[in-house]
């Protein structure tokens, strides 16, 4: 872990860092930030095709932006073309310099399938390894990383073996999130298996799927031996679930947070506020309508929730938003403590 601990510091004795997963749609800049101050430790972008970087697409290099405070801070590449991840790998790691560079095979969308890409390659496993190998020799002064399922289906998994093929190629840490690709994301997330990659690497293992809560993160912590967690789906109405797993860790219930409504608003024009400013300048315009897909998991807790969400949709700029609070808090009774 020494190696390890020098070109990835965020793990070590006494250390467990809590990631937060790449999602598509929804973990751009903006939504990285917002769990970055709710205490997540360690960053991953949205997926980019590494094709999509080579042509210079501008929307492939906006989702790779991040700002420094973001940091530790990786970029997520996927394609099926050794070459091509190679040069794309590189040109990320020249322009953006983040703290690593992370593979996905774990992406069970059909538009990435189809490609041979994503969760496409553990039933290519040879491919997969050739395009590990021709990123690592393209960025050796940057540390990779991977994320990647269990298997195609519950009868072809092959996560043990892929991680530890992964770590002789010189992959730094493995996130293993506990589904198959036939899986999608529904059923559970087989936390055995996690383990078992856990035990068979010694490079980090970051364990991936149904933590919900400060409870869960506990559970999986003390069966699974992993090194690290990360949280996706959770975090999207819930980014206080980094702090709260953090206070369980120190057990300092005291500091655990707690969610009022109020709070939860303020979260929700936070995000809005955020959005504004990554994306504002590029659109041309102050209406936050387009972004309020992104604010709807944030209501989920909200008293008479499904009311706020109908009314959200008449909400055009944050004036709009900040009168809907007013309007919420004072029609619910909650007493406004932001």
């Amino acid at each position: 872990m020494s190696k390890v601990a020098a070109r990835l510091p965020w793990f070590g004795p006494g250390k467990l860092p809590l990631y937060l997963a790449p999602m598509a749609r929804h973990t751009d800049v903006a939504f990285r930030q917002l769990c970055k101050e709710q205490g997540a430790d360690v960053m991953v972008t949205e997926f980019v095709q590494s094709e999509a970087l080579i042509r210079d697409n501008a929307k492939a290099w906006e989702m790779v932006d991040f700002t420094e405070t973001q940091r530790p801070m990786g970029v997520q590449i996927f394609g099926a073309t050794p070459k091509s991840m190679a040069k794309a790998a590189r040109m990320v790691c020249d322009r953006v310099k983040p703290d690593f560079l992370d593979l996905n095979f774990g992406c069970p969308a059909h538009k990435v399938i189809e490609q041979n890409a994503g969760s496409g390659l553990l039933r290519c496993t040879p491919l997969l390894y050739d395009l590990v190998k021709a990123v690592k020799d393209a960025i050796p002064d940057v540390p990779l990383t991977a994320k990647m399922r269990l298997g195609w289906d519950h009868s072809t998994i092959v996560a043990v073996e892929v991680a530890q093929r992964l770590e002789t190629l010189g992959v730094e840490a493995i996130a293993v999130h506990g589904r198959t690709k036939e899986q999608g994301y529904s059923g559970e997330a087989n936390w055995d298996w996690i383990s078992q990659v856990a035990a068979a690497v010694s490079v980090p293992v970051i364990g991936n799927g149904d933590i919900k809560d400060w409870s869960s993160a506990e559970r999986r912590i003390k069966e699974s031996g992993v090194s690290g967690l990360m949280i996706g789906r959770a975090a999207l109405s819930n980014p206080w679930i980094f702090s709260a797993i953090k206070a369980n860790l120190r057990g300092d219930n005291k500091n655990m947070p707690v969610v009022t409504a109020a709070h939860r608003w303020e979260v929700i024009i936070r995000l809005a506020e955020l959005t504004l400013e990554v994306h504002a300048s590029r659109l041309g315009t102050r209406d936050i309508k387009w972004m309020l897909g992104r604010l709807h998991p944030l209501t989920h807790g909200l008293p008479v929730s499904r009311k706020v969400r109908d009314r959200l949709r008449s909400c055009e700029t944050i004036d709009d938003l900040r009168r809907l609070r007013d309007e919420h808090l004072a029609e619910t009774c909650v007493t406004k403590s932001y």
